[in-house]
């Protein structure tokens, strides 16, 4: 069964939906038990626009996803959760393992900075992640 690696911004239409998808590409193309998801504390009613063109050169169609609520659940089913820019350490249950990632400047600044630098550290979370299984 696959784990949740749960990514968090505040209004889930760029950086947590850029995190989760480099992700998934790299989880299922190294084989990892993990699936990604991207929620937010305070979510847009649209993805922001930059972000899909820059996903969709990437070979992801985000074009559809609506930007979600933060749940309890999400909380429940994750047992890898990234901040980014979100303060959640109170919710989270014992156990979880816990990133912030708050040196991701704002999509908003600096889109093609702050995506570079989500895939770094998605590369270094996967890689990681990867040792702990055993998947390396």
């Amino acid at each position: 069964m696959k784990q949740t690696v749960l990514f968090l911004c505040p209004h889930n239409s760029a950086k947590g939906v850029i995190a989760a998808a480099y992700f998934q590409r790299i989880a299922d193309a190294r084989g990892l038990p993990y699936s990604a998801d991207s929620a937010g504390t305070e979510p847009d009613a649209a993805m922001n626009p930059t972000v899909v063109a820059l996903l969709q050169q990437e070979g992801f169609d985000v074009s559809g996803y609506v930007p979600r609520l933060l749940t309890a659940r999400d909380f429940n089913e994750a047992s890898v959760v990234i901040t980014m820019g979100c303060d959640v350490d109170s919710q989270v249950s014992a156990g979880v393992h816990v990133e912030h990632w708050d040196d991701v400047p704002p999509f908003s600044v600096d889109a093609p900075v702050s995506a570079r630098k989500i895939r770094e550290k998605v590369e270094a979370l996967a890689a990681e992640l990867g040792k702990q299984t055993g998947l390396v």
